[in-house]
């Protein structure tokens, strides 16, 4: 038998491989890079979805929605409420998330989402009311209110439903308000550190180099494979020199991998993948079940019956097993062409490259997602 054999193979599958940009492309800093502080800042707050046509919370089965209700009532001067006094299904709870950007400034709108936490069974048509967003601190940075908009919806009968997206799940374009800055004096900083989004010592020395060289020698030192500190020159303006930093462009360098997603049949190699010599044999067997209904009629004026025979037929085809040898350091076009020269799918072929990764002939890393 050959070393790779699949039991059934009923149908193959479409080989899909994706080549990683080549090591000489150039791009810019910002775009593999950040200034270190500046980033989002999460949010979250707690409100009410108003205005449900019957979709809101079952306030027997939510509590919390009905207690939230009286106190918004008697914030608005609607007092004296009991729990079996509201019994309205046109509110829901909901967990209302936003992200800050950065330098946000007051009166800046955000965008925010808005998510049921109770029963309701939908969020179309409703008006999220008045609704505090806070930071990890605990300070209120923006307010929230107005009306969402769902991408899903749902449809139920007496006997039936049917349900397309998430409708309990909405946006409100700009529908936050910031009330509150994040305190960042960028311009007051002796040094900056730019991060890389995928640290690589050779990518981080890269940047060192190419800022040097632009900007001035003693600028930049590449501290770990992550960030890179920048060292300004004396009275410079800082948002004109990360200006002209973000667009100096370098070659970045990535590890050899190969990425395998076994559920679609997608292979993705990087560019510098090798394989050492070795040699490749696959097989396969293909199963074809037919079935065939045929009726048994008995003879005029006989006591037999009508029956329904089936006929079914197997049929067994099995492939020839061929060998491919891949000489040592085969680049990633020779591995395609070696694979293709054997005539295997995306079933196969991930079959192949997890045994080549196990026989320590594959010089790369091998992630499944």
């Amino acid at each position: 038998m050959a070393p790779f054999r699949f039991a059934v193979l009923v149908a193959s599958s479409l080989l899909i491989l994706g080549f990683a940009v080549p090591a000489s492309a150039q791009v810019r800093i910002k775009d593999i890079a950040h200034v270190e502080g500046v980033r989002e800042n999460q949010l979250v707050g707690y409100g009410l979805v108003v205005g449900l046509e019957g979709t809101g919370d079952r306030l027997r089965n939510v509590p919390f929605t009905g207690r939230s209700i009286e106190g918004m009532l008697d914030r608005l001067g609607v007092g004296n409420l009991g729990g079996e006094d509201i019994k309205t299904t046109n509110t829901a709870a909901v967990m209302v998330t936003a992200m800050l950007p950065p330098f946000a400034r007051m009166g800046q709108t955000i965008d925010v989402v808005v998510s049921s936490i109770g029963d309701a069974s939908s969020l179309r048509g409703g008006t999220l009311v008045v609704s505090p967003l806070s930071g990890a601190d605990g300070q209120v940075y923006a307010v929230a209110q107005g009306p969402i908009a769902v991408a899903g919806w749902a449809a139920q009968g007496a006997n039936a439903a049917l349900v397309e997206g998430v409708p309990t799940v909405a946006r409100i374009e700009n529908g936050a308000t910031v009330e509150r800055e994040v305190e960042f004096r960028f311009d007051s900083m002796d040094t900056l550190r730019i991060t890389l989004r995928t640290p690589d010592f050779t990518t981080a020395q890269r940047v060192e180099d190419a800022i040097n060289s632009t900007i001035g020698p003693g600028t930049a030192d590449a501290i770990d494979p992550t960030t890179v500190e920048i060292w300004p020159p004396e009275k410079t303006d800082l948002t004109g020199l990360i200006a002209r930093i973000e667009s100096i462009r370098v070659m970045p360098d990535v590890a050899a991998r190969v990425v395998i997603d076994a559920r679609s049949g997608t292979i993705v190699m990087g560019a510098d993948v090798r394989i050492a010599q070795v040699a490749v044999s696959q097989g396969g067997l293909t199963v074809s079940v037919r079935e065939n209904v045929e009726v048994s009629q008995p003879a005029p004026f006989s006591l037999g019956e009508t029956v329904v025979v089936p006929q079914m037929e197997i049929e067994v085809r099995e492939r020839d097993a061929r060998f491919t040898v891949l000489p040592g350091d085969v680049s990633l076009q020779q591995l395609v062409d070696g694979l293709n020269a054997i005539g295997v799918g995306a079933t196969e072929t991930i079959a192949i490259l997890q045994a080549i990764k196990a026989a320590g002939a594959l010089h790369a890393d091998l992630e499944i997602i």
